[in-house]
């Protein structure tokens, strides 16, 4: 399922590649001198790609035999007789593996296709979360209503609704295809958004949101199955730890720009911005050095069975249901706070309602910090240790905004963005890791929907309850809730492992 990286090929994202064998394509096996790599240089290799952090990481055995495939700089090329790959251990098995010092995160940065992924991210999402706002800010200035603003957000959200059925398409093409032709048609479709300058033609608007939503779920789905499929599985905490900055960062400045521009030049202007980032961000997707099998078409059962194969591996496995469950509640306590954050700025601390932008800046900021240090943290602890440390911080935090006080309130925002998003991470990387390639697609699309429809439905519900029960009652209970919730997630099923354990 993995195609791990060779030292000198196309990295953590790249296809592997025969090996080259006395001129002959072939296989590298341990204890058979089929290079002519010295031995100083193999150690060397062995010391330098370590996934870091200090830890007694050993390298996997197919990230090795990828390195015997390769000569090394000071190779005998003369022909003269064959050399032992290690002239002092028998078999190659046998070298000790260093522990290394280098810091993972900056192994998937210096990845050339990682690095043309993440860019592709970081672009497409400037551009969404721009459009997120403006999309809302355009319907309210042309029809004044706020019930028609407000469902320009649920336009892009509702095909989450229908993941599990739009995964299926990440199973039948190839993925990298896949997400170059979702953001090309993305491209051709935002400039329809032009023809948009009255109240009777918002239905445009509305129509090209909702293609906007489907094509986020099918990309959503094809990006974890591609990246799951072509990447060192040591390396996904990391890799969707950069992934979940990237996403955030872009929260915090995206909308910002996306207003600014709006207020300067109108709706039009912002579509065509984010035009060019689906253009950018399908260049990107399409530099990418990625061999894919062609999918096998699934022709057992009806196509309501193949849709729900998803949610099938997701309930069977003992290690992505209680990390899916406790992802699910965890979102949908988050979708209380969220309804309650005005409700605590005003009555609470008898603020403005602008002062709810810097609480969103300071958890913004906290989740961009926790994207960094995920992976390391991964690989120092048990993964659902990880996520339950986070669900009780995230849930901590919550019942402490109760308290009218501004520092407990601040510090509480930053202690919410650190700690929601720890088990997302988790989730989806043990859904990348644990879930065959084939119905990967169907797998993390099901997951996506399991768990964010609850944070939809919690913020309408929070929104009736902040009317009736007091924030000094509603966030305390909501803490426990979590704080439940953490403790389950960690002595579920026996002790848990860590996500370096997987080789």
């Amino acid at each position: 399922m993995t195609n791990h990286a060779a030292p000198d090929g196309d990295g953590l994202l790249g296809a592997r590649q025969p090996a080259e064998v006395g001129g002959k394509t072939g296989t590298a096996q341990h204890g058979v001198n089929n290079s002519r790599m010295p031995y100083a240089w193999f150690t060397s290799y062995a010391k330098d790609s370590s996934t870091g952090d200090g830890l007694a990481a050993p390298i996997a055995k197919e990230t090795m035999e990828a390195a015997l495939r390769r000569p090394g700089p000071a190779a005998d090329r003369s022909g003269g007789g064959e050399r032992p790959l290690c002239p002092s251990v028998t078999p190659c098995q046998d070298v000790p593996m260093g522990t290394g010092k280098k810091w993972a995160v900056g192994t998937v940065l210096r990845d050339r296709n990682a690095g043309l992924y993440l860019s592709g991210v970081v672009v497409s999402g400037f551009g969404t979360s721009a459009m997120w706002l403006v999309g809302g800010i355009w319907v309210k200035s042309l029809t004044g209503s706020d019930s028609l603003a407000a469902l320009t957000v649920f336009a892009m959200w509702a095909p989450t609704l229908v993941g599990p059925l739009l995964g299926t398409i990440a199973d039948r093409w190839r993925r990298r295809p896949l997400l170059v032709f979702c953001n090309l048609v993305m491209a051709a479709l935002l400039p329809l958004l032009l023809l948009v300058d009255s109240a009777d033609r918002i239905w445009i608007l509305f129509a090209v949101l909702s293609v906007y939503g489907v094509s986020g779920v099918v990309q959503d789905a094809a990006e974890a199955a591609l990246v799951a499929t072509a990447m060192d599985k040591r390396l996904l905490g990391d890799f969707n730890g950069l992934r979940m900055t990237a996403n955030e960062g872009m929260k915090l400045l995206a909308p910002l720009a996306g207003a600014g521009l709006y207020a300067a030049y109108g709706g039009g202007t912002v579509a065509m911005l984010d035009t060019a980032t689906f253009v950018l961000a399908a260049g990107l997707f399409a530099l990418m050095r990625v061999r894919e099998d062609r999918p096998v078409p699934d022709r057992t059962g009806g196509w309501l069975s193949r849709t729900a194969e998803g949610g099938r591996v997701l309930r069977d496995s003992p290690v992505l249901r209680p990390l899916v469950l406790a992802g699910s509640v965890t979102m949908l306590l988050a979708g209380l706070n969220g309804a309650a954050v005005y409700a605590v700025v005003d009555k609470g601390l008898g603020h403005a309602p602008t002062y709810v932008g810097l609480l969103y800046a300071l958890q913004g900021a906290g989740s961009v910090a926790v994207g960094l240090l995920a992976g390391p943290l991964m690989r120092r602890m048990p993964e659902r240790v990880f996520a339950a440390g986070g669900i009780a911080l995230f849930a901590a935090a919550v019942g402490l905004r109760a308290l009218p006080y501004d520092a407990v309130v601040l510090a509480s925002a930053v202690a919410v963005g650190v700690g929601l998003p720890c088990v997302l991470i988790v989730a989806l990387t043990a859904v990348q890791r644990e879930t065959p390639d084939a119905v990967l697609g169907r797998a993390a699309a099901t997951a996506n929907t399991l768990i964010y429809v609850p944070n939809a439905v919690s913020l309408a519900l929070g929104a009736g309850l902040i009317a009736f029960v007091d924030i000094t009652v509603l966030l305390p209970v909501t803490a426990v809730i979590g704080l439940l919730t953490a403790a389950g997630l960690t002595f579920y099923g026996g002790l848990p492992r860590r996500a370096s354990a997987e080789t």
